[in-house]
């Protein structure tokens, strides 16, 4: 595809360069959070590039020094979207798509990836950390989850006792833990992580494209069940959303205090 076909978006980047699409999150003055809008572009550039026959891979970054991605941006009230998807944005149709891209898709993480960046980069099929990355989840803060792939897919990548960990403490891990606990391939210093990306990439290059297809399938296969358990998933959130519960956790967080969740129990 030229350069005058490539498509343009509002807030990502799309490249095609040596074979490889970049789809870049750009929104650095918010840690590149996706705001209504910003998921159909993220899936719409995942689909373009998934059919194009010249990509042998697909890369997922953040623009900016300080975050890969940090989910749904705050400012974004969760009641009232009126968008595609259950919850009123199609994270679904974004997962889906990570899924079904027949190349590899891959997680260039440098600081944050927190939320539902933590779940990308948990979808893909790989990820390259910066030695700066920082990984985990926020939900239960805030009174929401990412279920499904959020939850059980990362049960099997990175085992169930320390998935329930991270979901129900709401810690932060080092790059170097998430290595450890099977959350990334490999972590880079900061200054050599695009040139890993390109290495890892250009062997890709040299792969037999069907071969990886087919290979990605099967394991996909293996875990096809959780789409159906993420669609369940997220129409219990969307209740969830309505309740006063789940209103406190998000005031809480967009008003930097802990929240009062106890006072809502019945």
């Amino acid at each position: 595809m030229s350069e005058e076909q490539l498509p343009t978006y509002r807030d990502i980047l799309y490249e095609e360069k040596n074979n490889i699409a970049t789809i870049t999150f750009n929104r650095p003055d918010r840690l590149n959070a996706f705001r209504e809008g910003m998921y159909e572009e993220v899936t719409d550039a995942i689909v373009n590039a998934s059919w194009n026959r010249q990509i042998a891979a697909i890369v997922l970054t953040g623009a900016g020094n300080r975050a890969f991605g940090v989910g749904g941006d705050l400012q974004d009230k969760k009641k009232g979207r009126r968008g595609k998807g259950t919850i009123g944005v199609p994270v679904e149709d974004l997962h889906s798509a990570i899924r079904d891209a027949p190349q590899p898709v891959i997680a260039k993480v440098r600081g944050y990836a927190i939320g539902g960046g933590n779940v990308l980069a948990t979808l893909c099929d790989m990820t390259i950390a910066s030695d700066n990355a920082i990984f985990g989840q926020v939900g239960p803060k805030m009174g929401s989850v990412d279920p499904g792939y959020g939850t059980a897919y990362l049960a099997r990548v990175i085992g169930e006792k320390k998935a329930r960990e991270m979901w129900y403490m709401c810690r932060r891990y080092s790059a170097q833990e998430a290595l450890q606990m099977g959350l990334c391939n490999t972590v880079v210093p900061d200054d050599e992580l695009d040139a890993e990306v390109d290495r890892w990439c250009a062997e890709l290059v040299l792969r037999s494209p069907t071969a990886i297809a087919i290979a990605k399938r099967t394991f996909n296969a293996d875990s096809e069940s959780i789409r159906g358990i993420s669609k369940l998933g997220f129409e219990a959130v969307r209740m969830m959303y309505e309740t006063d519960e789940s209103k406190e956790g998000g005031n809480a967080m967009r008003e930097k205090r802990d929240p009062d969740f106890l006072s809502h129990r019945e």
